[in-house]
């Protein structure tokens, strides 16, 4: 039985509505970008060949609407938009990402320092631990020394494309020497405290230092 003209449109927005089509057909990846194969004389890992974990799957973040929250034991609390975020000077390294379950990547990042990113909302004396929170519901902390002494970035490029969505656009954090739990994608707040936090998988058990080679567990 044939459909009429208006009966086939009106079936299309009903799918579209609905959400029957995927995200992936919704929302592209980076387009127009050619992907870095070695820096420095490193060899990096294809985005296609890395592994990647996530605890309710990828998470599609809006450029125009998105906004990262910086508050907390903070001066200035601030909501930054992506643009904003990328007028910051960016920094590249590689650096390796080792999952606890004993596999990991190589890859160049690209982005901002974290230091650089709180300067400006001035962080309070007693500050101490830095709380990650993710557009999943995920979360994970770092010590405020950690990231400071040690040059840690909010990356927005991975090999040379803007990060995709299933690597966690529009940032991921590159926990340089921490295991890949402490590697927070798709951050939508930051929270600066003086109290002890234990994120998703540190609250089931896991290490909270998570030091690359250390023990995966609280002892």
């Amino acid at each position: 039985m044939k459909l009429s003209n208006l009966t086939f449109i009106c079936l299309l927005v009903i799918i579209v509505v609905s959400g029957c089509l995927s995200n992936t057909e919704k929302i592209k990846d980076y387009e127009n970008e050619t992907e870095a194969t070695e820096y420095q004389g490193i060899k990096l890992t294809p985005i296609s060949k890395q592994r990647n974990n996530a605890i309710e799957g990828t998470q599609y973040i809006d450029k125009e609407s998105y906004r990262l929250q910086i508050d907390g034991l903070v001066e200035r609390p601030v909501n930054l938009t992506y643009d904003q975020i990328l007028g910051y000077p960016s920094t590249s390294k590689v650096v390796d990402l080792n999952c606890v379950e004993g596999w990991g990547f190589t890859a160049k990042w690209t982005g901002v320092l974290f230091k650089t990113l709180i300067n400006d909302s001035e962080v309070s004396e007693n500050a101490t631990e830095v709380i990650f929170y993710c557009a999943d519901g995920y979360s994970t902390s770092h010590d405020l020394d950690f990231l400071m002494d040690n040059n840690i970035m909010l990356a927005y490029k991975i090999n040379d494309v803007t990060l995709p969505h299933s690597r966690g656009f529009p940032l991921q954090l590159v926990a340089e020497d921490k295991y890949g739990y402490k590697w927070a994608k798709w951050i939508t707040h930051v929270e600066v405290t003086n109290a002890e936090y234990r994120g998703y998988w540190e609250s089931k058990g896991y290490s909270d230092r998570a030091d690359v080679g250390g023990p995966a567990f609280e002892r």
